[in-house]
């Protein structure tokens, strides 16, 4: 009886680290850092969206080895718009901070691979450039 529920915590451990693990940042948009008398404003800001996924193929078990999709499409030109007119913009950067999705990977292992909530951190930042005439 031991030597069972030995090897399903070794599995469970094992689905959990590699649930875990993929959780990371990536920069979605990152312009060369240019110096200009021109700016007006610097515009920044943060917040939380949802970057779920779903098992391309939702079958209990198997969801754990196949390919998630992701059900919001997280796009970098939709934040920085908030900083003004996309041509005045330079210095931009948008990143998408996955780190929560750590401890959230256990939706992972909860649904059996078929469904994994992950609330992700969105941040931009970018110079407004004054507008010429």
């Amino acid at each position: 009886m031991k030597c069972t529920f030995r090897l399903g915590t070794k599995v469970m451990f094992t689905l959990m680290i590699a649930t875990m693990s993929t959780a990371c940042s990536t920069t979605l948009i990152k312009d060369d850092v240019r110096r200009t008398d021109a700016t007006l404003a610097h515009c920044s800001g943060g917040e939380w969206v949802d970057d779920s996924s779903i098992a391309v193929l939702p079958i209990p078990f198997v969801a754990f080895f196949v390919p998630h999709a992701d059900l919001d499409e997280i796009n970098g030109a939709e934040y920085l718009n908030r900083c003004g007119d996309p041509t005045r913009l330079v210095n931009r950067k948008v990143t998408v901070s996955r780190t929560a999705c750590i401890p959230a990977g256990l939706t992972r292992i909860i649904t059996l691979g078929v469904w994994q909530w992950c609330p992700a951190h969105v941040s931009w930042e970018a110079d407004v450039m004054q507008a010429t005439p």
